[in-house]
């Protein structure tokens, strides 16, 4: 499929199929993370594959946002490993979790599962319910499944800004 395509393609899917999802699949996904392009290639990506009913239903205490899906994705980075820019000590890390986390949800739909980035979960519960150690930062949760039939997408999902109202040339200053 041409990327253009599949990045159309891709909404925010909030209501599954009760169908589990294939580990082929689910190793499809982490193999797409795993390719992800990261700061100095130092690769702090962390991530915790939720699928047992056990840990599904653990989740539903650190964010309403699970959309009771099959498997859910929680995508991290490791503080201790993620390189710091030398100008001003920022951390790249959050910024290689999410590059990590795009390429899985594109992957996600190539192969006509849905997702939908939540960011809006409780991550201290995260980080005790899982056992989380302290140098491992919770950047996005993915619910994952089949798409319901009736999982459509958003009526704003297709309205876009115009480039030139997002894109400037060579300085902002006009």
């Amino acid at each position: 499929m041409d990327f253009l395509e599949l990045a159309k393609k891709r909404y925010s899917v909030r209501k599954f199929r009760d169908k589990k999802v294939e580990k082929e699949k689910i190793d499809l996904i982490l193999e797409a993370g795993r390719l992800a392009p990261t700061a100095v290639n130092y690769q702090p990506q962390r991530i915790l594959v939720l699928e047992s009913d056990e840990s599904l239903e653990k989740l539903k205490e650190c964010s309403k946002y699970h959309f009771d899906a099959p498997l859910a994705i929680l995508v991290c980075y490791d503080n201790t490993v993620s390189w710091k820019r030398r100008y001003d000590d920022k951390d790249m890390g959050e910024v290689d979790a999410s590059i990590v986390a795009t390429q899985m949800m594109l992957e996600i739909t190539n192969l006509n599962l849905g997702t939908t980035w939540v960011g809006h979960f409780d991550p201290q519960k995260i980080r005790d319910i899982f056992s989380l150690p302290e140098n491992i930062i919770p950047v996005a949760l993915f619910p994952v499944g089949y798409p319901h039939e009736k999982s459509v997408p958003h009526q704003l999902h297709e309205k876009r800004l115009e480039i030139s109202e997002t894109v400037v040339y060579d300085s902002f200053k006009k």
